[in-house]
């Protein structure tokens, strides 16, 4: 089969470095049509996401009553976390209790934005600080099995331990700072579900070199009854989600300070999507991060397109990000640079769920089994 035309979306930026990608006789995207689906649709009119945000804040608070929290918040530091926790207190008037995991990559900046918005908005901080040599073994693991998606393992155990915090401290509810206006486009040939263990275990069984002990995990189980225990809702799709808006909030009211890029308040993170997906997967998720912001309202195509032809970040800054993630990974540079050419693969090449199977078959919006798929999952 030869190799695929080059194609770009003539509404956002999304282009065939998505392998999946799709496009009408207009030339739109399939992202762009999936947007539109869920922006559009009825949860998410103005009338209705505004009268959800009313009996939603309502109902967490009269359940939380007479309790030290009333709900659940995952803090990373960055910008949608940090100002859903600002309007949780200020704007909502709840009590949360602020949950962050603590995986061995946060820059000083994140640090010191997280200790701020704990301090100033003074709420209590639980903090999971992950065992780094275990962790250590199953990023490298990940790196080896030269699979897309490294950044599962921390979004799994960030997972788990939200949900476990929230049934050990008797609270219902999970905000979580997920939303439509900066995060909604990201193709599925770039990431991978997100609570597969399954797939964490065989991998980690085949590359790792330490047994999985205190890994953040959730027996499949317990984790479907947990959801249906505790509910967690995206609290920046009920309101006006605007990005430059909150952060000049969290900057004014807060004294938070920027890192420059999108998750990039994580190290590894920044170096993730700035150098190891460019350079081994030929993927720029500033495609996706700027044509949902297309679609939302919040950039113009033009501006993203002028955007896309900047560096991913300062040349300078990923000289030294390289020479510390590879340190603290105990890797050498001929060893790193091995697994950056070694043959990309498929998650699908290691064991994984049924979920995940039918998931990569059934998630488009579009597809008229998707409830089916809901309900069993």
């Amino acid at each position: 089969m030869g190799r695929r035309t080059y194609k770009i979306c003539t509404r956002c930026v999304m282009d065939t470095s998505d392998t999946q990608i799709k496009f009408d006789s207009k030339g739109v995207c399939n992202h762009c049509k999936e947007y539109d689906l869920v922006a559009n649709g009825k949860k998410y009119s103005t009338k209705n996401k505004t009268v959800a945000k009313n009996e939603i804040i309502s109902q967490i608070k009269k359940d939380g009553e007479g309790s030290e929290y009333d709900c659940i918040i995952g803090l990373s530091g960055g910008v949608d976390s940090s100002y859903l926790c600002y309007i949780a207190v200020k704007e909502f008037g709840l009590k949360p209790l602020i949950v962050h995991l603590d995986n061995g990559w946060n820059s000083k900046l994140a640090t010191k934005n997280i200790q701020k918005i704990v301090r100033n908005l003074e709420l209590d901080l639980y903090t999971h600080v992950i065992d780094w040599e275990e962790f250590k073994s199953l990023q490298l693991a990940f790196l080896k099995a030269s699979v897309i998606d490294i950044e599962l393992l921390t979004d799994y155990s960030i997972n788990a331990i939200t949900y476990k915090v929230a049934k050990e401290h008797n609270v219902q509810y999970i905000l979580t700072g997920n939303n439509l206006a900066t995060e909604k486009i990201l193709p599925k040939s770039w990431t991978f579900n997100k609570d597969d263990l399954k797939n964490i275990i065989s991998i980690n069984k085949r590359f790792g070199s330490h047994e999985i002990k205190t890994f953040p995990t959730i027996a499949r189980e317990s984790y479907k009854e947990y959801k249906k225990q505790i509910k967690s809702f995206p609290m920046l799709n009920y309101i006006d989600y605007d990005k430059d808006e909150a952060k000049r909030i969290i900057i004014n009211e807060l004294r938070w300070e920027d890192y420059g890029g999108k998750h990039y308040e994580s190290i590894f993170t920044r170096f993730y999507q700035g150098y190891i997906l460019p350079q081994k997967f030929n993927v720029d998720k500033r495609r996706a991060h700027y044509s949902t912001e297309i679609c939302s309202g919040l950039m113009t195509r033009e501006k993203a397109i002028e955007k896309l032809k900047l560096p991913v970040y300062d040349e300078q800054l990923m000289k030294d990000d390289y020479e510390y993630v590879i340190k603290k990974l105990d890797l050498t540079k001929e060893e790193f640079e091995a697994i950056m050419k070694s043959p990309v693969k498929s998650h699908f090449d290691y064991d994984t769920t049924l979920e995940s199977k039918l998931r990569k078959k059934l998630i488009s919006p579009t597809n008229p089994l998707l409830k089916l798929y809901k309900k069993l999952f």
